[in-house]
């Protein structure tokens, strides 16, 4: 079977499983926390994104890899674990909460931005140039594609407004 096609069905498959676990699993736990609260286990999966750096590691990658797909990758990962956690230092304040929309809008166009990289430089034709990279992109990446999903659905459904003793009201 061709690479694309290999690549196309363990992303799919990445999705759906995934998906599955998020719907069946995780949105209902999060459901039961209060306000902020939802937040915290997908900000915290999030500062893992430093995994993205792996992209500029010769050895993890083939040092073929091309810079223009490797770089923005990485340092876009690196970005958006700073920016989870800096959310998650905030939370349950309104810089919090815009902190969290902030992450959350840059983490996904990271996302999608890697794959439009992905497809100009046509690396699902190129075996072996993702190395172990490959694990990242079709088991790692839609596990996070599914969790912005989960955080944006959150962030719409639950306004937090920080209260004048430091606790929190959810609207």
């Amino acid at each position: 079977m061709p690479f694309p096609v290999l690549f196309a069905i363990s992303v799919a498959f990445g999705l759906t499983a995934w998906g599955t676990v998020a719907f069946c699993y995780i949105l209902p736990a999060l459901s039961e926390r209060p306000g902020p609260e939802n937040l915290k286990p997908i900000l915290l999966l999030h500062s893992f994104r430093f995994l993205g750096l792996a992209f500029i590691v010769p050895g993890v990658v083939s040092p073929e890899l091309p810079a223009a797909f490797a770089q923005p990758v990485a340092y876009g990962d690196l970005t958006t674990a700073i920016l989870a956690l800096f959310a998650m230092a905030t939370l349950g304040s309104r810089a919090g909460t815009v902190l969290a929309w902030v992450f959350n809008a840059f983490g996904t166009a990271d996302l999608l931005f890697a794959f439009y990289l992905g497809s100009r430089i046509s690396l699902p034709d190129s075996p072996g140039l993702l190395g172990a990279g490959y694990f990242i992109l079709t088991a790692y990446v839609p596990l996070l594609l599914i969790t912005h999903g989960v955080a944006f659905r959150l962030l719409l459904r639950t306004k937090v407004v920080a209260a004048s003793r430091g606790q929190l009201r959810t609207a």
